[in-house]
């Protein structure tokens, strides 16, 4: 199973978004855009897919722990219909975190 379906398999990650961004420090947060889901094992860490929709995208991995808020952006539909929720969280700036970009393994071609 590739990445990509793995995390597409994953239910949803509910985040409750916070109402006053006003009073973020952001000398000390960084946002990250995308669409959360539950990690498949770790309940301590959320996954964000930068762009559901497309085939060569990327996610990130954070630990909840380490996001001080949410807010809930607007769903974004593919042209099929189907949506998808999207969200911006406030990283806390220094915290670890995994960023991933699936990729296809293919032979090198050499030009001659």
């Amino acid at each position: 199973m590739s990445i990509i379906n793995f995390i597409e398999l994953k239910e949803k990650f509910e985040i409750q978004a916070y109402r006053n961004i006003k009073n973020l420090d952001r000398n000390t947060h960084i946002p990250f855009s995308g669409s959360p889901r539950k990690h498949p094992y770790d309940k301590s860490r959320v996954i964000l897919v930068a762009d559901p929709f497309t085939e060569n995208t990327f996610f990130y991995e954070f630990k909840v722990k380490d996001i001080t808020c949410a807010e809930e952006l607007t769903n974004i539909t593919n042209l099929e219909g189907k949506s998808v929720p999207m969200v911006r969280i406030w990283v806390k700036k220094q915290s670890i975190a995994i960023q991933c970009t699936p990729f296809i393994v293919e032979s090198i071609k050499h030009n001659s």
